[in-house]
């Protein structure tokens, strides 16, 4: 692709980094075959070769970004699935950052999009604020329909029946391995997964101190950034990202550490890419380059190969591990090493709906994407639904009446941990299906 860049505006180094991708894009259109919501939109512009002419003439022009541009991005999952797709490696995940970034310094939103967009990156990213939001959307589930909003409706749906207890097992720590130690690792607890299933990192704790990790909760770490990041609020994301590099960093210096585990595949694609977005800080190439998603750790473990039993689950593999970090082979791998039959779905490279905070900004679309899913999953006929991304979960599970579940849960109970009460129905999800309307404006 040609592009016209001033000098001038080539000494930005984003837009320098935005002119190089532009560039590597040859037009061929593989992307719009496994871009979700060109699937069921139908829009040239709501593909990833769409938004890449969007993108291009708003950059290059230089001017405010436009509601019709505004639009289409802000369409945009960031699943990532176009770049797994795309023959010429366009790196779309960061020009689309840069774009949102563009758009969030130099265009004035409506009213109720800025409050909107201003609670979730208030809420969101603190555990505390999270929980006590869902405490009062749970209040408010009777009166959801008087609500003028869609999106004010999908974020009061958001809240479960019954909001989990604090877990102290998150609190700064280190949990020692019974076993004779073979690991050190650090642990990112995350956020949002904090305040509605904080089940998945004591899960995750108990597996990897019986396989022979150590594992370490350092002292000053929060939400990874990613949150914010989507939404085009860099230095939102920067602050949150700068704090977890330095507390890792920390507690890597007193011991080293062998990886830092990430439980939430989405917060992993962003912490694997803090060199890029913290770049030439120190520490932040190093801390992200130590990042893993659980499975690659268990998969290092080399947990005992276990008889078959009696269960088939559905593996739904999030985009933030299957495109965002590449991650394939290790889930699927290990849960069938665990004994357990496993199903992959067709489609299965296509995103939920999830996506971050997309589900509550874009409750229609998502909505589509998450009944498309979990009918797809429910057509393997499992017993039970797998992921690794809490968004996922709570997508999935709020489209299916099966039990939804993270794979390290499901793996705690296979080597030895408790049985996950969500596969006895104890664990409610929420309602979060809005209906789609195909004009989705």
């Amino acid at each position: 692709m040609q592009t016209f860049f001033t000098p001038e505006q080539l000494a930005d180094p984003g837009t320098a980094e935005a002119n190089r991708i532009l560039r590597s894009c040859v037009h061929c259109g593989f992307c719009t075959a496994t871009c979700p919501t060109y699937m069921v939109l139908g829009d040239e512009l709501d593909s990833p070769r769409g938004r890449i002419y969007l993108m291009k003439e708003m950059l290059e022009s230089g001017r405010d970004p436009d509601p019709a541009t505004v639009k289409h991005i802000d369409r945009c999952l960031s699943c990532l699935a176009c770049m797994t797709t795309c023959p010429s490696g366009v790196h779309y995940r960061h020009l689309v950052d840069h774009a949102r970034a563009y758009i969030e310094a130099r265009y004035r939103r409506p009213l109720m999009d800025r409050a909107l967009r201003r609670v979730l990156a208030w809420v969101l990213p603190h555990p505390t604020r999270f929980r006590l939001a869902l405490l009062a959307a749970k209040m408010g589930q009777p009166f959801v329909g008087l609500l003028p909003d869609a999106r004010l409706r999908a974020m009061v749906r958001m809240a479960p029946k019954a909001i989990p207890p604090v877990s102290r097992a998150e609190d700064p720590q280190t949990h020692r391995t019974d076993a004779p130690r073979r690991m050190r690792v650090g642990l990112l607890t995350g956020c949002a997964q904090r305040a509605l299933n904080p089940g998945i990192n004591e899960a995750a704790i108990r597996l990897l101190t019986r396989a022979g990790a150590e594992v370490v909760i350092p002292k000053g770490q929060g939400c990874c950034g990613a949150l914010t990041h989507h939404m085009g609020r860099e230095d939102e994301a920067r602050a949150m990202a700068r704090a977890n590099v330095a507390a890792f960093a920390a507690e890597h210096a007193r011991e080293p550490l062998d990886a830092i585990v990430v439980t939430a595949s989405g917060c992993g694609t962003t912490v694997k890419d803090w060199g890029h977005l913290l770049d030439g800080e120190p520490n932040a190439a190093a801390m992200g380059a130590l990042a893993r998603d659980v499975t690659e750790v268990l998969a290092r473990l080399e947990l005992p190969e276990l008889p078959e039993r009696d269960m088939k689950v559905a593996y739904h593999s999030a985009c933030s591990l299957q495109h965002g970090q590449r991650v394939k082979a290790e889930p699927v791998g290990l849960l069938r090493r665990a004994g357990f039959a496993v199903a992959e779905p067709k489609g299965a490279h296509l995103c939920c709906g999830s996506a971050g905070t997309y589900n509550l900004l874009q409750p229609e679309i998502a909505g589509e994407l998450g009944r498309r899913k979990a009918a797809t999953l429910e057509a393997t006929v499992p017993d039970a639904i797998v992921a690794g991304n809490i968004g996922c979960l709570m997508q999935i599970g709020a489209n299916t009446g099966l039990p939804v579940l993270h794979t390290v849960e499901l793996l705690d109970w296979a080597y030895g941990g408790p049985r996950p009460a969500t596969l006895d129905g104890k664990t409610p999800v929420p309602d979060l299906r809005p209906s789609f309307a195909a004009s989705a404006a």
